[in-house]
Parts: C-alpha cells; structure tokens; sequence
C-alpha cells in the first residue's frame, strides 16, 4: 500500500517536532516520523535507530508508533525505554547507532509532546526536518520491509558513566534535587544513591502531569519549591530540571538562582583550567558578565547562535569543551560526549562546589551586578519577523551603532546591549536588555523600542521587567 502522510505545518519546528496532542500531533505523525526517518537512515545505508520517551501520559502510545514506523522502513530499533533524552543520546552514542529518536515533550505543558533526532552523532534539525515533511507528503519512503525491535536497557551503565567523572572528593554536600516530576525519576534515584553526601529529591515520581509545577527549571516561580527547601535544609546547593533532564536550573547555598550565563562561568572556569585558552561558547541571549569572566579566566569566549542543534554544531567545528545557553541546556565535550545532559553538568557542578573551600554563593556574590529585563517575547507573524529583523539591521549599520549580527542584532553601548532576534519556533521576536544602572536600563529600552516603532511594531510592555543578574 502506497504511503504518505501530511503533518500539522506547525509541528515542524527549527529543532524538533512538536505539537498537541490530539490536535495537532497524533499517533498516525509518529508512525509517519518513524516510516520517513527510517527512509533517511537507510537511504545512508544505515540500520539501526535507538528509541526512548519521556514520562508524558501519551508518549507510550507516541512511542510505540513510531517503532511501527521505523521497522515499516526496515530499521533494527532498539528501544531504551522511558528515562531522560540523554540516556538515550548515550544510548545512541555508545552503541554506534544510525540514528535516534525521542518521544518528549521538552519543558512544554502537558498535553504537548514531540520528537528530537540524531541521525548519526548530529543533531536533525533545520531544512533535515522541513525536507522529511516534504518526503512523507509525497510518500516518498523506501519499500516497505519488515525490521525488528528489541529493549536494550542502558540505565546502569549510564548511572555508573555519569558517576566516573565524579570529581569532588569526600566532601559532604547536602544537596536539594528537584526532578520536577520528570523523566529522569529513577534514573535520579540511582545517581544519588551513588554519590557521597546527603540528598533529598522532591517531586520524584515521574508524572505527566506535572502536579508540581511546570516543568521549566528557566522561569523563577517554577523554583519557588526548591529555594524553600534548600533554606530549610541548610543545603550547599538546589539543582532542578526540566520535563525530560536535558536542560538544568541551579539554586546556591542561599537560594539564589544561578542562570544558565552564570553557571557556565561557574563551568567553564573550571574546565579552563585543564583546557586553558579554549573555546567556550554562549548564545546570544548570555550575559555580557559571561563573556568578560570567560575571557578573565584565559578563555576564549564565542557568542553564538540561540539552539541546541546550532549550539552542538559549532561546538563540532570549533573543538570547544564546553558550551551553554540562557534556557538551561549545558554541553560537555570535555570529558563526555558533546550532548546536552542535565544529570552530567549537575555531576560536574557539584564536583566544584565540592572543592570550593567557601560557599556557593561566593560565586554569584562576585560577580558584576546587572540589571536586566527577562527574555520578552512579542506577536510578530513568520512572514514578517525576519524582515523586522533585516531593517532593523540595517537602520543600525547606517548609524554606525555596535552591532553583532550573529543571531538577529545585539547592539553595544555605554550602558550596556540590547537584543533583538526572530524566534525560529514561534511567530514572535524576542528582546533583552542587560545594563550595569537602571538608567542605563531605561535608556537601553528606548532605543530597542524607537527600532520597533520605526518598523511599525508596537513595544512589549516593559513596565516591572527589570531584575538583577
């Protein structure tokens, strides 16, 4: 019987395909996923695909469609089984396979759910999605074959991997694990069970449902939980993750959050000093406090572009042991496998921690203090954000104002910078100021603001959007 299939065009992401559940995400995607990646793999002589899912209430019904597909197409699929995305990109990695797929929603609400590829050791993303959109439209897929399936159960040697790059001594640290309710669950449980010191895990039972909180270790109210705890614990340190333990947020001794900027600073200048003078990059979005400190360490910072795919690609390029973004994700390629993992950076986190003879919070209470607005995300439609972006650009070329253009514009001045770039998921642009007064501040936001007017764009409520960082 012929196949092709057409998805939902919105579930066709930059990164990932994603959707809701029901509406615009069904099985019948994930069987179509598995039959066109499947087609992908083989048509580069590959056979084998590693599957895992993530703890959303419908990702076993996901999950078990895509299989379908994918042995439609001829693959070996090797199913890890529910646990973190990263264990199955080591799963992946360390078993060689062609390719891999994950069921997971991310840090999305619950009835959301999607999948992230690799096919090889690098991240599917891009035109590689949009073209297998177009290929299972046109049905163009490779004969219909019958491959197989099997469970392959890496969790413990996954455990036992994270655990060899312990690096902290005897020190005993109290420690505060949110799990959030997500996918890592007994993975954690292992993990801590494993490492010195005393730790309390809240919320770990994988639940769909997320009864806790939402599971995104980015935004302030979702930490709320664990900043208590760790002040009521006395703890060293309060560690969080996302829906599916690929992205990490960090909570100090004294229940300040560390953002994704200030803890690859915490990161990197450890990393520096075994790679001293090497590559560490950001995206866009970081601190300029991040670059400057990168740089003070011996460093080599590099400002690049916002995602994960773009993120571990220019780590590729460039042989850079250590990469982050704002949102959370942290990639190690010193010592481990150039992949996102939270479980691994909160492993090598406290390893440092461990060894600092004060506490945590030292390392936030040093830093330069700025003031910040959020990341402020607006309605701009697809058809017209990139374009806001290119007059923007070139308004300020003619000014001849310090811009890079590395994703959207980031412009410099006295006081500080401002972003503004084009989400490549969603129909919004997306702003930041960051400045050292909040006169500096305010003059950052109008000059962001006079750019939008003169595009014929209405500004984002600034008003209450400062914090500090």
């Amino acid at each position: 019987m012929a196949f092709a299939h057409s998805f939902d065009p919105t579930s066709l992401r930059e990164y990932d395909i994603r959707g809701i559940v029901g509406k615009t995400l069904h099985a019948a995607d994930a069987f179509a996923i598995g039959r066109t990646f499947g087609s992908i793999v083989a048509g580069k002589d590959g056979k084998t695909v590693a599957v895992g899912y993530d703890g959303r209430l419908s990702s076993p019904e996901l999950e078990a469609a895509l299989v379908e597909g994918l042995k439609a197409s001829g693959m070996e699929v090797l199913r890890v089984g529910r646990g973190p995305t990263p264990m199955l990109y080591y799963a992946a990695t360390t078993l060689e396979t062609d390719g891999c797929i994950m069921v997971t929603g991310s840090h999305n609400p619950p009835n959301y759910n999607g999948f992230k590829m690799m096919l090889g050791r690098k991240p599917f993303f891009g035109a590689q999605i949009q073209h297998l959109g177009k290929m299972s439209a046109a049905g163009e897929v490779v004969a219909e074959s019958a491959g197989s399936d099997r469970a392959v159960d890496v969790s413990h040697d996954y455990v036992a991997r994270l655990i060899s790059d312990w690096d902290g001594g005897d020190r005993i640290l109290n420690v505060v694990w949110d799990n959030g309710n997500s996918s890592a669950g007994e993975i954690l449980q292992r993990l801590v069970g494993s490492l010195p010191g005393e730790h309390t895990v809240l919320n770990a039972e994988i639940d769909g449902n997320f009864p806790a909180h939402h599971p995104d270790p980015t935004v302030a109210k979702n930490l709320e939980q664990l900043i208590a705890a760790v002040k009521e614990k006395g703890a060293d340190i309060g560690i969080a993750f996302d829906g599916d333990a690929d992205r990490i947020g960090v909570v100090d001794n004294k229940g300040q959050i560390l953002w994704g900027d200030q803890l690859l600073v915490v990161l990197g200048r450890d990393v520096l000093k075994s790679h001293p003078g090497a590559t560490i990059i950001a995206d866009v979005k970081a601190s300029q406090v991040l670059f400057d400190e990168i740089d003070r360490a011996g460093g080599t910072p590099l400002m690049w572009k916002t995602g994960h795919s773009l993120i571990k690609a220019k780590m590729a390029e460039t042989g850079s042991p250590l990469a982050g973004e704002m949102s959370g994700h942290v990639f190690f390629a010193d010592k481990w496998y150039g992949f996102d993992d939270a479980l691994y950076a909160a492993v090598r986190v406290l390893g440092i921690v461990a060894r600092m003879d004060g506490p945590f919070s030292d390392v936030k209470d040093s830093l330069p203090v700025a003031v910040s607005t959020p990341e402020l995300r607006f309605d701009c439609e697809d058809t017209r954000k990139f374009k806001v972006i290119e007059e923007v650009a070139a308004r300020l070329e003619a000014s001849g104002a310090q811009v890079a253009a590395i994703d959207g514009v980031r412009v410099k001045t006295e006081d500080g910078w401002w972003l503004l770039r084009a989400s490549n998921t969603q129909a919004v642009l997306v702003a930041r100021c960051e400045a050292f007064s909040e006169e500096g501040l305010d003059r950052l936001k109008a000059a962001l603001v006079e750019q939008l007017a003169a595009s014929g764009l209405e500004a984002p409520d600034f008003s209450g959007e400062n914090s500090g960082h």
